[in-house]
């Protein structure tokens, strides 16, 4: 016996190959395997031999068997089914498997027919060519009849879609999504939204931003375009509509061209009974995101009624059966048909289905991030619109919130409550996608009828595997080897909640690595100190005037805060020029002087304490402590003693006079980046070692830069974005904030004249 085996990376395929293995020593395997990057088909097929589903056999031969038993039975073909990349197929072929298939139940409606309906007719293509005549079984799925009622007959689909023009039609959809894209009315919104978003970050953050979400749209242009596709002709989605035509593409051949061919449609596949181990599985299937959820208290209904069937079937059961039918070949031209599932013969009910997980969760309840156990709740079964409502209040809350938190000013609590906000996003979107992917499944009243599965069980040689599901003990099944199965990852990595300044980058508190290719980079206001450009000017002028004069500086200042805000909403760099204009007519001199004598005090006591300890750490390691700022450079000279570069604005002089310009742009956004990679180039740095500190969304391009990015008190954007990427996250000077006694002590004394020439105590 000689197989092809397609989709062996797979989860059924692994399945079969493991069987082929242990049941069936003296046949001849070949597995058709695409390339994955770097790894070759041959490459792919060795790592096999490490999977969890070879466990049993590395158990009895040891692994150095198993990596034998492939090397010498099993040969790998380099090929890609859809792309044109089928290689010449063995003439000694017996048997093929086809099990390759999309994984997803919402692809792109091309990659859909790519995968199941164009490597289809390649592969039976590539048989004919061959010159063997092996008999074909081709799996499918039961769901390709998911919208009938009552029982569902083992035979040929009743339908007349021509599955050659809708290959047409879903090959073209891409290109036409993709000239759509780039029309004004698709990405003029794109684009406004990112610059709303990203603008703050810079013009590549914005440009980048604006085309993943072109990418996006188009992605989800194809895969609407495919689900609805496949519901307007009457299937669930684009996954079942392609398998039915993938099915007609394997009738058609058998007939044209007299190959033997059996459809095997198994219901929904989920984990071992018995083979290779109870409880084997590849990866989370269809019903296992709805039972974690469900173990994590985060659902507590579902769009099915409680007398609905739930037809799972176990992979082994599968596999046993596949490889019956494929023992069993049809008289070629005739396809025949088989049904894997339960549901005719042994129905579990959605209603059973619960108890018996209720009855695990309950007796081993999974762990609450470190605050005790989880509690299930009763999971009611209430049919579509009551969840739909539920879900649709959850959304409109989860939107409300992600407005209103940007708007409001940055703080600890706000960041935590930021972080409760995303959880509570992503599990309403986590629930929306099981809703929208398989709430259709969980109303299917098809019963799928397997008369000819189990006379081919009953009339199975002695010796060999049987699959009759009317044997599946459902309560053991489901509470004793399901669940365990699936929550055995989620409880590997439940553990404690670690603090916000443990989450995520490299512990900066524990010993910093020593090397003189290493720098640290330090945005200033809101990460070394606690004031900002506005605070620094209220110095200046306050020291100008009599405290009786002061309601009056800061009257006039306030008028102008709106258009300061205005700016720098657009950009941080307009801010600063538009704040320094006011040091216009000033004298640099008496400036520098305030600044050495009263300011830099000031300055000094609005430093946070973690962040002085932090550059001491990090000059303590033999790192170079850099300081990156837009606010000018006369400001920040009491700070030089804690770093071996500042780069900072700086101010225009005439005659010795502040004209109220910069000497050349601000270093903020992207050029803190720009900056800090040409420095490491000229210092012979290396940027994946070096640390970055910011607070600001408009310090990303920075701390995206660097290999230990740190976001220091963050601001929404900066925080969300920071979470996302599982960068650390610090909260500093709990405390500095309040040290107002100390700058006033600073400075207090005789007013000293900081002021435009020829215009004393004017304030613009």
């Amino acid at each position: 016996m000689h197989v092809l085996l397609t989709g062996a990376t797979g989860f059924l395929g692994q399945a079969m190959l493991e069987r082929l293995i242990v049941d069936h020593p003296d046949a001849r395997i070949t597995v058709l395997v695409r390339r994955r990057g770097d790894a070759s088909a041959a490459d792919r097929l060795a790592g096999l031999a490490r999977k969890p589903v070879f466990r049993t056999l590395r158990e009895r031969i040891g692994a150095a068997g198993v990596r034998a038993a492939l090397a010498e039975r099993v040969d790998a073909l380099e090929g890609d089914l859809g792309s044109g990349g089928v290689p010449a197929l063995p003439g000694t072929l017996t048997a093929v498997l086809h099990c390759a298939s999309t994984v997803s139940f919402d692809p792109p409606v091309d990659e859909a027919f790519r995968i199941n309906v164009l490597g289809a007719r390649e592969l039976y293509e590539a048989v004919l060519a061959s010159g063997a005549s092996p008999h074909v079984v081709h799996v499918s799925t039961a769901y390709v009849s998911a919208l009938h009622r009552g029982v569902v007959a083992e035979r040929s689909l009743d339908h007349a879609v021509d599955w050659r023009g809708e290959l047409r039609h879903a090959q073209a959809a891409r290109e036409a999504a993709e000239v759509r894209s780039r029309t004004p009315g698709v990405l003029g919104p794109l684009l406004a939204a990112a610059r709303a978003e990203h603008g703050k970050a810079g013009t590549s953050a914005v440009a980048a931003a604006a085309e993943r979400a072109r990418r996006d749209w188009v992605h989800e242009h194809l895969v609407t375009a495919g689900r609805l596709r496949g519901q307007s002709l009457g299937w669930t989605d684009v996954y079942t509509f392609t398998k039915a035509l993938g099915e007609r593409v394997a009738e058609e051949y058998a007939q044209d061209h007299d190959l033997r061919v059996s459809v095997l449609r198994p219901t929904i596949v989920q984990a071992a009974l018995d083979l290779p181990y109870p409880g084997w599985f590849e990866s989370y299937k269809m019903m296992d995101p709805i039972t974690l959820a469900y173990g994590r208290g985060e659902i507590r209904e579902f769009p099915v009624h409680a007398d609905s069937v739930v037809d799972i079937v176990p992979v082994d059961v599968v596999t046993s059966a596949a490889l019956a039918v494929a023992a069993a070949p049809p008289e070629p031209g005739r396809p025949a048909y088989f049904h894997v599932g339960t549901g005719a013969r042994n129905p579990l009910t959605q209603d059973d289905l619960h108890r018996h997980v209720k009855r695990y969760f309950t007796a081993h309840p999974l762990p609450d991030a470190g605050r005790g156990h989880v509690k299930v709740p009763p999971w009611r079964l209430n049919g579509a619109a009551p969840v739909e409502r539920a879900l649709r209040a959850g959304e409109r809350a989860a939107e409300l919130v992600e407005r209103a938190l940007p708007l409001l000013p940055a703080s600890a609590r706000l960041r935590e409550r930021a972080d409760r906000a995303r959880t509570d996003s992503r599990r309403v979107r986590a629930l929306r996608r099981l809703l929208d992917l398989y709430g259709g499944y969980g109303g299917v009243e098809a019963v799928f009828g397997d008369a000819n599965t189990i006379a081919l069980h009953r009339g199975r040689p002695p010796g060999t595997a049987g699959f009759d599901v009317a044997e599946i003990d459902w309560p053991h099944y489901v509470a004793d080897v399901y669940c365990p199965a699936v929550t055995a990852a989620s409880r590997r990595t439940s553990g404690p909640r670690r603090s916000r300044a443990a989450a995520g980058g490299a512990d900066v508190n524990a010993a910093l690595p020593e090397g003189r290719d290493v720098a640290a980079l330090f945005d200033l206001e809101g990460t070394v100190l606690a004031s900002n450009l506005v605070e620094v000017f209220v110095w200046t002028r306050l020291i100008s005037v009599p405290p009786a004069g002061w309601a009056g500086e800061l009257a006039s200042l306030a008028r102008a805060v709106p258009g300061y805000v205005g700016a720098e909403r657009r950009d941080r760099g307009d801010f600063v020029r538009a704040f320094m204009r006011r040091y216009a007519g000033c004298r640099e001199a008496e400036l520098r002087a305030a600044v050495a004598h009263r300011i830099g005090d000031a300055l000094l006591h609005r430093s946070f304490p973690e962040a002085v300890a932090r550059i001491r750490a990090h000059r303590a390691a033999g790192h170079r402590t850099v300081l990156i700022t837009g606010t000018a450079d006369l400001f920040v000279q009491p700070l030089a003693p804690l770093f071996d570069e500042i780069a900072a604005s700086r101010l225009q002089v005439r005659d010795g006079l502040l004209t109220g310009r910069l000497e050349r742009p601000p270093v903020v956004g992207e050029a803190r980046a720009a900056w800090a990679r040409r420095y490491a180039e000229t210092a012979g740095l290396d940027l994946r070692r070096c640390y970055a500190y910011g607070d600001s969304f408009s310090d990303r391009a920075l701390l995206d830069l660097v290999g230990n990015p740190v976001a220091v008190n963050p601001d929404h954007r900066l925080h969300r974005h920071a979470a996302g990427r599982a960068w650390r996250v610090e909260e500093w000077g709990a405390h500095t904030g309040g040290r107002l006694d100390a700058v006033l002590t600073a400075l207090s004394g005789p007013a000293r004249a900081v002021r435009p020439a020829g215009r004393a105590g004017a304030v613009r």
